[in-house]
């Protein structure tokens, strides 16, 4: 409960923030104007979630886009708006990429080093190649600092991020609602909460204890007092 309580109380807060807040380009344009062409938004969802991979868009605008209608942190989008969004966007970028990594490297290498490699991930398979990377809070070991740049709550500030906050939460939404569909998975609804900690998704850990696509490491212990770990 303590938890839905605070994922709640972090959706107000990004709410009230988001209705006197747009992504706008101004990032963006600052380095247009310094001589850089290709400048790719990048963000990762699933870095909290108890299951699936983690998943890291990167979105590439040109300098003439007019910004999508709507346009907002996935976060604050209900799952038919994101899937306009995710069209509308496709539509006027100039290259979008995804790029995931798997439960078993999560757990091997931690969550740091696989959402680093997702976005490298997305950030390779982009034709053209960008130039100048815009990272939801953190930077990328691999890049050199002048060509990068952190921003706290890219998200909702910068438009080819929350671009790429989008295309990532929808592929990866997508891929944990396939998971439904497999006869080993479709005890845990993992199309509801997306792999996330509810209270649904604990009480059927509690139950059915855990599968192969769920991260060992993330996951209280608490929530195997009858003993349940794996199935």
């Amino acid at each position: 409960m303590y938890l839905d309580l605070v994922f709640a109380l972090k959706i107000l807060y990004l709410g009230l923030l988001a209705a006197v807040t747009l992504p706008t380009l101004d990032f963006e344009k600052k380095l247009w104007d310094q001589g850089f062409r290709f400048i790719a938004g990048i963000d990762e969802v699933g870095r909290g979630s108890w299951a699936g991979p983690v998943v890291a868009a990167a979105v590439i605008f040109p300098p003439d886009v007019k910004i999508p209608d709507g346009l907002r942190d996935s976060k604050l989008l209900p799952p038919q708006k994101r899937e306009i969004l995710v069209a509308r966007i496709e539509k006027v970028a100039v290259d979008f990429a995804v790029g995931e990594v798997p439960v078993e490297v999560i757990e091997k290498r931690g969550i740091a080093v696989a959402s680093q490699m997702a976005m490298r991930r997305a950030l390779n398979a982009l034709n053209p190649q960008a130039d100048f990377s815009l990272i939801d809070y953190f930077t990328l070991d691999y890049l050199k600092k002048s060509c990068q740049q952190a921003i706290t709550k890219g998200d909702l500030y910068c438009a080819s991020i929350a671009a790429a906050s989008i295309i990532a939460k929808v592929y990866r939404d997508d891929l944990m609602r396939q998971f439904d569909d497999e006869e080993e998975f479709k005890v845990y609804q993992f199309g509801k909460h997306k792999g996330y900690g509810t209270k649904l998704h604990r009480d059927l850990i509690q139950k059915y204890g855990c599968c192969r696509v769920h991260r060992l490491s993330f996951i209280p212990r608490a929530c195997f007092f009858n003993g349940n770990f794996l199935r």
